[in-house]
């Protein structure tokens, strides 16, 4: 029998078997290592909170993830259960076996299997353990090996040696729905009545709006995010939560009020900023950087991988600056869309196209007053982009005759695949690309692009007028 008729009759099952609710939770007992993990996934899937805080508390590895699991109805009810299930003090029996799960990973994460492999004989089990906080799992074994190795038997080693720590990893989002409030104080009650044996990981934290969050943010340690986003607030607010991240992976502002990117926040923005040593991804929306971009790069670590500047009302002179960075030859995202970048000279796009063409994958460069003349000067270098795989470049005042010209170049590009383009201005009454649309002139645009792509064999590279 192949492997797939095999997971099949696995999953009826398990289906079969959560018919009965009762039934399930008591064939926990009995129920083989193997076969834990499909029976997991069909409980989560099927919504069965009662079932999964039961395979919480007797799960025979050291971790357990959601990885790609999703379940929209009853989201934090099923969040919930599962952290109920989590038996962290010891027993008032000192007899009773230690359970065995010590992580519990309560992410999306479209690369993590439902629990690691067992090949690790020492600590870390698994490969998603905090190591930066001071609370996490880590330092905890190391205190109690410290404790160990001075064999001091005393009342403060049968208080480290009587519990296990457990980590409880999650991304927030705080936006100030109700059922989000309940969710966050759950949380804060587990670990407050856990006395320090459970230690809740925040990777990612996304705030969506700074000055009404701000006393949520209290309980958390935020010394293991490594991916931040804020929707709204003032950068002197955000400042005060880098004096915790310095870790941070990805950061990505969005609306900062223009008065306060200026003078001292903008300085301490800039001071906390060149401390992230571990960033990859910069995301910066309606953030005022006019004739300031290089004092960003000149502090920012030489690899990062993604820089989103949309809205950031950038200048000739900040692209220059951008051209001559050592980041250029590393990024392989780039968006300045809603940027007048144009204006004055192409010369410096040009150049910063030159220096990224090794590894730049995603360009978006939206309504920023690209012209023909424009977007034919840096045809020749964007044809160079040998990696790209994404270009967006809609809302441009472009002809028809300028984007089959680009089409044509485009089409060696092997691993680009997608292209949002502007609708051509003879689309529009008057030429006027923010005039009205005529939609019968751009089903024939659409039609003569796709019968090029035809001609080439390029089939598969989807053209559209917007994202889909």
């Amino acid at each position: 029998m192949d492997q797939m008729a095999t997971a099949s009759l696995l999953e009826l099952a398990a289906k079969s078997l959560l018919s009965n609710e009762p039934a399930a939770i008591y064939a926990l007992e009995e129920l083989p290592r193997g076969l834990f993990v499909p029976f997991f996934i069909a409980a989560f899937l099927g919504g069965h909170r009662k079932v999964l805080k039961e395979m919480v508390r007797v799960w025979p590895f050291h971790c357990l993830h959601i990885g790609t699991l999703s379940r929209e109805e009853s989201h934090y009810e099923m969040l919930e259960a599962m952290i109920d299930g989590l038996q962290i003090l010891p027993a008032q029996d000192s007899s009773t076996c230690q359970l065995k799960l010590r992580i519990l990973d309560l992410r999306h994460d479209q690369d993590c299997e439902t629990t690691c492999s067992e090949i690790r004989t020492t600590f870390p089990f698994c490969s998603q353990s905090c190591v930066y906080s001071q609370h996490s799992m880590l330092r905890a074994e190391e205190a109690q090996h410290n404790v160990r190795c001075l064999r001091t038997v005393n009342s403060e080693y049968e208080h480290w040696s009587a519990w296990e720590p457990t980590e409880l990893l999650v991304d927030l989002s705080i936006s100030g729905t109700l059922r989000e409030k309940q969710f966050l104080s759950f949380l804060q009650s587990k670990v407050e009545q856990n006395f320090g044996s459970l230690h809740l990981c925040c990777r990612g934290l996304h705030i969506d709006n700074m000055p009404t969050n701000k006393r949520i943010l209290q309980f958390l340690d935020l010394g293991c995010t490594d991916h931040l986003e804020v929707g709204q607030g003032d950068l002197s607010e955000v400042n005060t939560l880098f004096t915790q991240m310095i870790h941070l992976n990805s950061l990505s502002l969005s609306n900062i009020p223009f008065k306060s990117c200026k003078g001292r926040n903008f300085r301490t923005f800039l001071t906390w900023l060149g401390r992230l040593d571990n960033l990859q991804d910069l995301i910066l929306c309606s953030f005022c950087l006019k004739n300031q971009l290089y004092k960003l790069l000149r502090v920012l670590p030489p690899p990062l991988d993604t820089l989103c500047l949309s809205s950031c009302g950038l200048s000739n002179r900040d692209v220059t600056a951008l051209s001559r960075c050592c980041q250029a030859t590393h990024l392989t995202q780039l968006n300045l869309s809603n940027n007048q970048i144009f204006l004055e000279d192409y010369e410096p796009f040009r150049t910063l196209l030159e220096k990224a063409s090794g590894t730049l994958q995603h360009l978006e460069v939206n309504n920023c007053l690209i012209t023909d003349s424009t977007l034919s000067a840096v045809l020749p270098a964007l044809s160079q982009c040998s990696q790209l795989r994404v270009l967006c470049f809609a809302s441009n005042p472009i002809t028809m005759s300028v984007l089959r010209s680009l089409l044509q170049h485009l089409t060696s590009l092997m691993t680009l695949k997608h292209v949002i383009y502007p609708v051509p201005v003879h689309c529009y009454e008057q030429g006027d690309f923010h005039g009205t649309l005529d939609r019968q002139k751009l089903t024939e645009v659409q039609a003569q692009l796709k019968v090029m792509l035809q001609e080439v064999q390029q089939d598969d590279m989807n053209w559209t007028t917007s994202p889909e």
